[in-house]
């Protein structure tokens, strides 16, 4: 039989560790737990002795079990040890190798694989100090599940600091068991990464429609590319030809309208790119029925009317405006003059600008040269693939985000 030992933290997040009892004792393992003092405030030992049917630890000092070196007995008989919740003040004792109490002397003691469930309130998960010490325990061989992105259990608090749900870590005690190392968090992991992509289709009537020259290949590229480093991504696509990202959530549309609805629904994130390629106008009134063309008839004059503005509209929100907002313009002269002054205009944190101009290739292509326009400064990457585009775009926002602490 499998055996878990389960440290739960002192935080409200330890209601969860509760669920995680039954969800490790439904799939057989055996379960002891170890409650800090802290935890105790919000579970208490006849709760969890109940759900795991074993007795439940609390003092290192107790006599019974000391006589025994008790704290050195849990550490090693266990094939595998839980910490849920992981508060930020149990990340920092397991980082600096304390031994105050029970759960923190089992820790160091024991050469059993350890997975921590973080869960704290965002600023203080974005804390230099948290991240050091998360930094630390990786390095000491750590595995980390969570946090995850949600709101908070103070009123109006919301961001990367909730804790995994029962079954997600149950799901990885067993594949750690089995050999399956949690991959590790990347730069973006419990980060929201939300981006358009490909172009729209504004109906002119049931068989025609107004677009943009868009293969959406660069807007699905920086999708893979967020997801890649860790990130929940939201992928908001016109009607393209190509395949989803693996590991991205899709969301399929049509027109600009409609394109604008679906990122506000999926507001709030801490990135935004905005790759799609929007059209500008759209028929103020698109018939019902295929325009049918007769011979010594005049063209018909369509009545255009501005689609909404989707990259403006979001830099110009309020609070729940992502933290960095990433434009596209795609150019077919004065490239990067043309750029300044839509990051200006639009109210964007970044353009990333390209030749679009016949014979460049981007259109459809698998290749691009892009400028990226932040603030005054304009970096101009060398020619590639539009998946080391999205990579290298994406690994910038990663690090400008960890530089700025910036919380959701």
């Amino acid at each position: 039989m499998t055996r878990v030992l389960l440290i739960i933290g002192g935080g409200i997040a330890a209601y969860k560790s509760l669920e995680l009892i039954r969800r490790l004792r439904e799939r057989g393992a055996s379960v002891r737990t170890v409650l800090t003092r802290a935890a105790e405030k919000f579970v208490t030992p006849l709760s969890a002795g109940a759900l795991s049917n074993d007795r439940v630890f609390t003092d290192l000092f107790d006599l019974d079990d000391e006589r025994e070196i008790g704290h050195i007995r849990l550490a090693r008989d266990t094939d595998l040890i839980v910490v849920a919740p992981a508060t930020a003040d149990l990340l920092s004792k397991m980082a600096t190798g304390q031994a105050s109490d029970l759960a923190t002397a089992v820790l160091l003691a024991t050469d059993k694989p350890v997975l921590a469930a973080p869960a704290m309130n965002p600023r203080m998960w974005d804390h230099p100090a948290t991240r050091r010490n998360v930094q630390q325990l990786q390095s000491d061989g750590i595995h980390l599940i969570g946090p995850m992105t949600g709101e908070m259990a103070e009123r109006g608090e919301g961001g990367v600091g909730r804790m995994a749900e029962a079954t997600e870590i149950a799901d990885a005690v067993f594949g750690l068991l089995a050999g399956v190392v949690p991959s590790a968090k990347g730069p973006l992991s419990g980060r929201h990464v939300l981006v358009t992509s490909g172009p729209t289709h504004e109906p002119i009537d049931p068989v025609r429609y107004i677009a943009n020259r868009s293969s959406g290949k660069q807007g699905h590229a920086i999708a893979a590319a967020a997801a890649a480093l860790g990130a929940r991504v939201t992928l908001v696509s016109g009607p393209v030809t190509i395949a989803d990202p693996k590991g991205v959530d899709v969301v399929k549309v049509e027109t600009a309208a409609q394109m604008l609805t679906a990122v506000e629904t999926a507001l709030p994130a801490d990135i935004a790119v905005f790759a799609a390629a929007v059209a500008d106008w759209r028929v103020t009134s698109a018939a019902d029925q295929k325009i049918k063309k007769a011979k010594g008839t005049v063209a018909p004059v369509l009545s255009l009317a501005e689609n909404p503005d989707i990259l403006g509209a979001i830099a110009a929100r309020g609070s729940r405006r992502p933290a960095l907002v990433i434009g596209f313009a795609a150019e077919t002269e004065n490239v990067v003059a043309h750029a300044q002054k839509k990051r200006k205009e639009k109210g964007a944190d970044w353009i990333v600008a390209n030749d679009v101009s016949p014979g460049t290739g981007t259109f459809g292509g698998d290749r691009t040269t892009v400028h990226l326009v932040t603030g005054e400064d304009t970096a101009s990457w060398p020619p590639q693939s539009k998946e080391a585009v999205g990579r290298q775009l994406m690994e910038q926002a990663a690090a400008w985000l960890a530089s700025e602490q910036v919380d959701v």
